[in-house]
This record gives C-alpha cells, sequence and structure tokens, in this order.
C-alpha cells in the first residue's frame, strides 16, 4: 500500500476515533438476533403487510423470511431514472425466487439538475440531497425491515440515499444501478454548440436540436459529472455488484443485475450466517478508496461536499486536506469528458471499472481488505465483468489492460501523476480547485477582477461586451447558507468562449460548479462564505488577483492593511428571479454548515 494512502487513512481513524464508535454504538443497539418487526404490536404488523398475499403474510407475521425495503428516486422527466420504473417488479419476484419478500419502502424525490441549471429551481439542488436522506429514512423507520435496496442515479440522489441507508447502519444495504443512456451527439460538440450560441452563431432553434442529440434516451447523461461519478463511487465503495454500474438500461444484462442485486442482499441479513450491515461496509477504508476513484478519475468537484457528509453519516470526520494529500500521489487514468473528448460508454468499453479497480489494486493505491456487498472478500473481485452465457448471469474476470489507451492509462504511464484536484487557499479564503480538465497554459491567471454577486448579471455583462478582456470574475453571495450553493455551470460557455478569444479567464466563488465544468480554471466553495463576511465579500471591480491552481495559492494583490480594513459588501443581488419553493428551504439554509464539513444541517454524531 502507498504510504501517503496508508497515512491518510490512519489520520481518519484517529481523528474518528470518538465519532466513529459512537455510531457503532448505536448500530448494536439496533441490531438484533431477529427481524425488528417481531417487536410491532398486531395491529402495527397488520398495518404493515395489510397489502400483502396470505402466503407473505404468513411468513412476515412468523418471521421466517427476510423482507427487503425498496427505496426508489424514479420519476420519468429525469432521464437516468427513468428506468427504474419497471425495478420494484423485478425485484419482487426475484426476492420472491430465493424466498424473500419485498416490499416498496418508499420514494424519495429527484431533481435534475440539467433542468434547473442556471434556473431558480437551482437553488434548492443542494439541499435537496438531505431532503432526499430524511426521506428515505421516513420509508424505513417502520421497522419491517431486515435489508433495503436503493435505486438512485444522480447528483444529489446517491448522496442523500447513501446518507438515509447510513442512518440505518443496521441493515444491510445494496445500490442499484440503472446505467447511462446510449452515445447520442458526442459531448465536444454539444459543448462547441453551447459556445456558438453563446457567441450569437447559431440560434435556439439548432441549440435545442444539438442538446436533444446529446440527452436522447433513458439513462444517465453520457458525460462525467456527478452522476457517473457517483456510480464510480459507489461501485468503489463496494455497494454495487461488481461491473454494474455502467451497463446501458433496458439490456437483458441490466435486468439480470437488477435480479441479482436482489437476490445478493438477502445473503446478508441477520436471519443468515454472513450478517453484513452497511454501517460496516462503509468503514474509513471505503470512504479513502471513494476518495482515491474521484481522484483516479477527475471526478465530480462536488464529492468534495458529499462525501465529507457521508462520511459523517458513518461516524467518520474527513476533510479537504484529505483530499489534496491523496490527490498529489493518486495518478489520473481515465480521459473522460470533460477531461477528455471520451464518453462514459467509451470508458466502459475501454476496461471500464474493472481495469481503474485492477490498475489501482496493483499498484498498491486503493484499500483491498474491505468489506463489501459481493461473493468474496475484498476488492479483487471488483476486476471481474458481468456477462451472459446461456442466458445466465457469470462473472470473468475483465482486462488486464487498457483496451483504449487514450481513455484508460496505466498505473505506470498515467495521464497525470496527480489527481488534479487542488485544495485552494491565501488571503481569498479556502476552497478547491479541479485542475484535471483545464490546460496547463490555462492553471495560473493573474487578472483584475470583476465583481459580481448573482450568475444572471454575468450573462448579462458578458451580452454587452463587458468581458471581453483578461479578467477573473469573482461571483460572491453563492454559499449555502446564502442562496443553497448552485451549480454555476450556466457560465461555462461563455467563459469558454473567452477563453478560446485568447483572454485569460478564471472565476472566483463560493458557490459550486458542475460536475461536468472543466477548461476553465476555478477556485470554488470558498469559505469562509460571503454572507459569513468572507473575503470574497471585500474584493473590488479592479482588484489585481492571482489564481495558480497548480500550487493552490489564490490570493488578492492588496495592500494587506488595507485589505483588512475593507468592510465586507452587502449582497447587492435583486432576488427578482428566486422561485417558488424557494422559502421551504430557509432553515436549511441558515443552519447549513461551511462546504468543507459538507454543507449540511443533518448531525448524525452527538
Amino acid at each position: 500500500m502507498h504510504p501517503v494512502i496508508e497515512t491518510v487513512t490512519q489520520q481518519i481513524i484517529e481523528r474518528s476515533r470518538e465519532s466513529r464508535a459512537a455510531y457503532l454504538a448505536r448500530v448494536d443497539a439496533a441490531i438484533t438476533s431477529g427481524p425488528q418487526r417481531t417487536n410491532l404490536p398486531c395491529g402495527n404488523l397488520a398495518h404493515g403487510f395489510a397489502v400483502c398475499s396470505s402466503v407473505e403474510k404468513d411468513a412476515l407475521s412468523h418471521a421466517v423470511k427476510a423482507n427487503v425495503g425498496i427505496v426508489s428516486a424514479y420519476n420519468d422527466m429525469l432521464s437516468a431514472h427513468e428506468p427504474y420504473q419497471h425495478y420494484p417488479e423485478l425485484i419482487k419476484q426475484a426476492v420472491r425466487e430465493v424466498g424473500g419478500v419485498a416490499q416498496f419502502a418508499g420514494g424519495v424525490p429527484a431533481m435534475c439538475d440539467g433542468v434547473t441549471q442556471g434556473m431558480p429551481g437551482m437553488e434548492m439542488s443542494l439541499f435537496s440531497r438531505d431532503v432526499i436522506a430524511m426521506s428515505a429514512a421516513i420509508g424505513l423507520s417502520h421497522n419491517m425491515f431486515d435489508a433495503a435496496l436503493f435505486l438512485g442515479v444522480c447528483d444529489k440522489i446517491v448522496p442523500g440515499l447513501l446518507i438515509g441507508a447510513l442512518s440505518f447502519g443496521h441493515l444491510p444495504a445494496v445500490f442499484v444501478p440503472a446505467g447511462p443512456m446510449t452515445s447520442g451527439l458526442s459531448n465536444k460538440d454539444k459543448s462547441r454548440a453551447r459556445q456558438k450560441f453563446a457567441d450569437g452563431k447559431i440560434g435556439e432553434k439548432e441549440l435545442l436540436e444539438s442538446e436533444s442529440k446529446s440527452y436522447h434516451s433513458p439513462g444517465t447523461c453520457t458525460f462525467y459529472g456527478t452522476a457517473n461519478s457517483n456510480q464510480m463511487m459507489v461501485e468503489i465503495m463496494g455497494l454495487h455488484l461488481p461491473g454494474s454500474s455502467f451497463v446501458n438500461p433496458y439490456t437483458p444484462l441490466r435486468d439480470e443485475l437488477t435480479k441479482a442485486a436482489a437476490k445478493q442482499v438477502l445473503k446478508f441479513t441477520a436471519q443468515g450466517n454472513d450478517f453484513r450491515p452497511i454501517a460496516h461496509v462503509v468503514d474509513e477504508k471505503a470512504i479513502v478508496n471513494a476518495i482515491i476513484g474521484l481522484l483516479a478519475t477527475g471526478g465530480s468537484t462536488n464529492h468534495t461536499i458529499h462525501l465529507v457528509a457521508i462520511a459523517r453519516a458513518a461516524g467518520i470526520i474527513i476533510n479537504w486536506d484529505d483530499f489534496d494529500n491523496l490527490s498529489k500521489s493518486i495518478p489520473l487514468l481515465t480521459k473522460i469528458y470533460p477531461n477528455g473528448p471520451a464518453d462514459v460508454n467509451q470508458f466502459q468499453s475501454a476496461g471500464g471499472m474493472s481495469l481503474l479497480i485492477r490498475e489501482l489494486l496493483e499498484h498498491g493505491l486503493l484499500h483491498g481488505d474491505v468489506l463489501t456487498i459481493g461473493d468474496q472478500h475484498g476488492m479483487s473481485q471488483y476486476s471481474q465483468v458481468p456477462t451472459l452465457i446461456d442466458g445466465q448471469l457469470q462473472w470473468q474476470e475483465g482486462p488486464s489492460a487498457s483496451l483504449d489507451p487514450e481513455v484508460i492509462a496505466s498505473a505506470d504511464q498515467p495521464f497525470a501523476t496527480g489527481g488534479g484536484l487542488h485544495v485552494m487557499h491565501g488571503n481569498l479564503g479556502r476552497g478547491v480547485s479541479k485542475i484535471s480538465a483545464v490546460a496547463e497554459k490555462h492553471q495560473v491567471v493573474t487578472a483584475p477582477a470583476m465583481v459580481f454577486d448573482d450568475q444572471l448579471e454575468v450573462v448579462a455583462a458578458f451580452k454587452r461586451g463587458e468581458l471581453e478582456k483578461d479578467l477573473i470574475v469573482v461571483l460572491r453571495f453563492q454559499g449555502p447558507k446564502a442562496n443553497g450553493m448552485p451549480e454555476l455551470h450556466k457560465l461555462t460557455p461563455i467563459l469558454g468562449l473567452l477563453q478560446d478569444r485568447g483572454f485569460h479567464v478564471a472565476l472566483i466563488t463560493d458557490g459550486r460548479m458542475s460536475g461536468a465544468s472543466g477548461k476553465v480554471p476555478s477556485a470554488i466553495h470558498m469559505w469562509p462564505e460571503c454572507i459569513d463576511g468572507g473575503p470574497l465579500a471585500k474584493v473590488r471591480d479592479g482588484d489585481i488577483i492571482a489564481l495558480n491552481t497548480q500550487t493552490g495559492e489564490v490570493n488578492v494583490q492588496v495592500d494587506p492593511a488595507e485589505f483588512e480594513a475593507r468592510v465586507a459588501e452587502p449582497n447587492h443581488a435583486t432576488g427578482h428571479h428566486f422561485g417558488m419553493g424557494r422559502e421551504l428551504f430557509g432553515a436549511m439554509r441558515a443552519q447549513a454548515s461551511s462546504a468543507e464539513t459538507g454543507a449540511t444541517n443533518l448531525f448524525f454524531v452527538d
């Protein structure tokens, strides 16, 4: 094992000793020798299985069969989740075949960041994660279940489901993916069309045609944003069946993997002799493996927030320094858009998760001695790939070398020696920067600041021609407490266009960027956030800012005494575009922690 990984893991274990012990103590107190529904009074139990068949009622009342709760994020507006429409019946039938019972425990909301990007609804996005976590917990609160299956893919949904699952950490849990849509218009061509639209070279008709050819069918979007980073993360944590993350929906293999996941979770209930509650699967090593996977693939910066909250839900305390320290030792092994031209289907064809995990294991860059939901012990089984042979699902060893070296590299000859994620620091605060998709010549920018408090103001200034120069856009009051920390991907096409015109441009904000954002250098998640008087609120138009994403330094070049004496400005945004429903999230915003501590007001550890 690489010494840096060993050191960081041990630091996390020591830092989390008390909180992890407290969490596991609560889990142990919830674990019983049999189904918890045996403690339900007769009337409660009758409510719980009122719609079950007589055979199922008899089995559940005598606690002779395990009952699996299904928690789903299905809706048919969200392309990634549309395939889940048919999963409950597949799951129930598969569970019946192996002597169990399955019930639909509950649905959770699932919003699409692609639909809400740049719109008022995006202000609800981040906190929807915590709503999803609470919704999942409500679904499991009836104490009817011996295990759970979680159906979710996209940005806030998987982190929310995982936090909810960990709040019921005494139950075994398996996450069930839906898979990516087939490849349509390439992500590069899609981005080129967006820049042409921003430049006025094509109209809305042509832009919509381009977008519709890219997002065209059921399944996850094919770029490597937060949704597909979720799938990588859950598999490398051992919560998916091996090789199941990136199999397209509505295929025979996808359906067989769904059935297999349903049967798999039954193997780990308290009624059997191989009890594996999710609290034991998600430990410090599993969390470190998730960070490593994120770095090795150039995954979404959103997980510098989500993984912190997920870990906290398991009593584990991580911080951005852990990401930063690991990033210096984890090589970049994949080139998936926006880090390269390939999409996730090409990644899968090049060797996919099995090859990625094999490379990391063979070079001592991944914890192999972990508990998973696979049949074998450890991560080595995740170098296998699922296949259908005469209609039967089987696992075989995956490729030992890349089938497309331009998409997946070897650890000996990586695309970059570091993971491309840096903690940013300086007199403007602390944040993160992802440079795996930023060309080296753009990774250092020194330029005057242009200050905005609303992303729509940036767009308007661009349309007026005011951004045609070297500049660093400082977008303030975008943190969790201010307006829910919306993603600011709407700015990517115009900043990318300015960069293509030869200008030196960058973005600094206390908000978030989409997992799909790439080539423009940035320092994001900056804190203290502006609404708390963070230093970004003291920046003025024309201040020279030096952003060095290679060294992690971000500083305003103003006399320290003058800068210290400045008064933080208030938020000048008019708020005229705030959408309906925003007021419901006021308390969550007001009580939210910083981005580095998970941007949450859910506290799992006393």
